[in-house]
C-alpha cells in the first residue's frame, strides 16, 4: 500500500486539485513518506543516481582547492562558512573537510562546514559520516524551515524563517559575514509548477487516478515565461520553477560578502529560443527514466532541468554578480590544470590503480559522462572583479542570455 498516495489523494478531496509543484513537493519532502525523507538508499549505485561524489573523491578535492582560491579572493578572513545545500549522505563535506585539512591549513582553520538538511534520515547518515568533524566544532547542521512541516522547501517558508522580526534567523547557528554557499543538484529537485498551452496544471483523483487539470496560469507563472522562457505551443509542456527563484532570492539577499556555486543539469534561455529543452520533467528510478511521475509517489525521484537564466536573474536582484555559465568540463579542467589534477592521483601506488581513477576522473569531465550534460553557476558579491578571477572559471563561457 501506497501511503503516501492515500495521504495526497485526502489533500485533494479536502481542497480540491492540488498544483503540480504542491504534489512534486509531497512526493519528495513530506516529512514521513517522502522521497528525501525514508530511510531508503537513493544515491549511488544501489539507489536511483549518482552525483558527482558518488564517483571518485577528486570532486570534492578539486572544489576544496576552488574554495580556498575563493577564500583567499575574500581577503582570507579568519572565519568563513562554506554553507552546502542539500548535502546528501555528506561524502562530498567529507571530502572537501579532508582536502582541506591536509592541504590548506589555513583555510581550514578560517572554515565551518555549515550543512542545510532537514531530512532526519539524512542527518543521521551525515552525523554518523563527518562524526570527527561535528565533534570538533568544524561541521554544524542548520535548519531553513520546521522540520515537521510538509511544505519544506517551500520558499515562502524559507523567506519566513529568515525574518529577524520572527524572533529565529534561517540560520542556526550564526552564519559568518565571509561565505560561500553551495548547491550540487539541488535547485533541480525544487518543486516546479507546469503550464501548457491549456494553462497550468493541477492534479485531481478520480477512481483511485490522479488526473490532470488545468487552471489559469497565475500573474507570477506569465510574467516568468515572459522573462525567462517562452510560452509553450500546442502539445508543450514547460517547467516554471518559481520555488528555486525565490529560494535563490533568499539565500542571495542573505549572503554579505560572498560566493554562491550551483552545479546542476540545466539550460540557458537562448537554447529554449533555439528549440532544445523544451520540457524537461522526469522520474528517475533505480538509475532509469520513468515516463510517470504519478506512478509509485514518494519512491521515485522527480526532477527538472534547471533554468539558469532565470536563477542568475534572481541572484542579481539580490545585489550579486553573476559569471559566465561553463560545463563541469570546464570548471574542472580549469581547476585542475594548475597540477594536471594531482589530486586525483595522490593516493595511486601503482599502475591499475591510476588507470581506474583516470576511468573516474574521465566520467567527471567529458561529454560521455557529466561532463557536458552538467552546467556551473558561479555570482559572487562585494568582490572585487580581479579578485573572483577563479581557475574554474578559466575556459569557454556562455552568455547568460
Amino acid at each position: 500500500m501506497n501511503h503516501l498516495r492515500s495521504r495526497i489523494e485526502n489533500e485533494i478531496r479536502e481542497h480540491g486539485p492540488i498544483p503540480f509543484s504542491r504534489y512534486m513537493e509531497l512526493c519528495l519532502y513530506h516529512p514521513e513518506f517522502g522521497y528525501y525523507s525514508r530511510n531508503a538508499e537513493q544515491f549511488g549505485k544501489a539507489g536511483d543516481f549518482y552525483t558527482s561524489s558518488d564517483v571518485h573523491a577528486v570532486f570534492g578535492r578539486l572544489m576544496a582547492r576552488q574554495f580556498e582560491e575563493m577564500w583567499r579572493a575574500l581577503g582570507s578572513p579568519q572565519r568563513i562558512d562554506l554553507i552546502e545545500l542539500g548535502p546528501g549522505r555528506g561524502l562530498f563535506a567529507q571530502d572537501v573537510l579532508t582536502w582541506a585539512e591536509n592541504k590548506f591549513p589555513g583555510f581550514f582553520a578560517a572554515l565551518r562546514y555549515v550543512l542545510v538538511e532537514n531530512s532526519t534520515a539524512l542527518r543521521t547518515r551525515i552525523e554518523a559520516t563527518l562524526r570527527r568533524y561535528f565533534n570538533s566544532g568544524k561541521a554544524a547542521f542548520c535548519a531553513l524551515a520546521d522540520p515537521h512541516s510538509e511544505r519544506l522547501w517551500a520558499a515562502q517558508r524559507f523567506c519566513a524563517a529568515g525574518d529577524s522580526s520572527s524572533g529565529s534567523g534561517a540560520f542556526a547557528p550564526e552564519v559568518a559575514t565571509d561565505t560561500i554557499f553551495f548547491a550540487n543538484e539541488f535547485f533541480d529537485a525544487l518543486p516546479v509548477e507546469i503550464l501548457s498551452a491549456q494553462g497550468s496544471l493541477r492534479i485531481d483523483a478520480r477512481n483511485g487516478q490522479f488526473i490532470e487539470t488545468w487552471a489559469r496560469p497565475s500573474k507570477q507563472e506569465s510574467e516568468f515565461l515572459d522573462q525567462y522562457s517562452v510560452h509553450p505551443e500546442s502539445g508543450e509542456r514547460f517547467e516554471v520553477p518559481l520555488a528555486a527563484q525565490n529560494y535563490m532570492k533568499c539565500v542571495a539577499a542573505r549572503i554579505e560578502h560572498g560566493f554562491f556555486i550551483s552545479i546542476d543539469y540545466g539550460y540557458i534561455r537562448e537554447e529554449q529560443l533555439a528549440g532544445r529543452h523544451r520540457g524537461t520533467l522526469k522520474a528517475i528510478r533505480r538509475h532509469s527514466l520513468c515516463g510517470n511521475p504519478y506512478e509509485a509517489p514518494g519512491e521515485q525521484d522527480i526532477t527538472a532541468d534547471v533554468n539558469f537564466t532565470a536563477l542568475a536573474a534572481a541572484a542579481q536582484s539580490q545585489g550579486m554578480l553573476p559569471h559566465k555559465l561553463v560545463t563541469q568540463s570546464q570548471f574542472l579542467l580549469g581547476i585542475g590544470e594548475g597540477n594536471q589534477f594531482a589530486d586525483a592521483f595522490e593516493d595511486c601506488r601503482l599502475p591499475p590503480e591510476r588507470a581506474k581513477v583516470a576511468l573516474q576522473l574521465k566520467h567527471l569531465v567529458t561529454p560521455a559522462g557529466m561532463g557536458e550534460s552538467f552546467h556551473v553557476l558561479v555570482a559572487s558579491k562585494r568582490v572585487s572583479q580581479k579578485s573572483a578571477t577563479l581557475s574554474g572559471l578559466n575556459f569557454g563561457r556562455m552568455q547568460l542570455r
